[in-house]
């Protein structure tokens, strides 16, 4: 069975730091482009940052100079570094592949207030 766990959210004041992980099982296919999307009340999800598998990396604009996308292909594990958040950065974080998207993960959740 496929799975994505997402972890590593929480409540942070503005201007700290979280560091999400996420930990994709074997029949996955971790070796393809990554990425991180988050979704917030009434929205679809939305991409924030991909990775490929040779570790390319993009972010979107919003977040580019505050958020770090990584991955350690050896662990199956897909990182986001968040600093700087700001209360616009709230939402459920997911994990999953580009394309193709079949099932997600329970995602994280993140909230930035003060």
């Amino acid at each position: 069975q496929v799975q994505l766990v997402e972890s590593g959210g929480g409540l942070v004041r503005p201007g700290q730091s979280l560091n999400l992980s996420c930990v994709v099982s074997r029949d996955f296919g971790f070796d393809r482009p990554m990425a991180w999307y988050r979704q917030t009340p009434g929205n679809q999800r939305e991409l924030v940052a991909y990775i490929t598998s040779g570790g390319t990396s993009n972010v979107e604009n919003p977040v580019k100079g505050r958020f770090t996308i990584a991955r350690d292909n050896s662990k199956n594990t897909l990182y986001l570094q968040m600093n700087n958040l700001k209360p616009e950065d709230s939402g459920v974080y997911f994990c999953n592949k580009m394309d193709g998207i079949t099932e997600w993960g329970q995602g994280t959740q993140v909230t930035v207030s003060s």
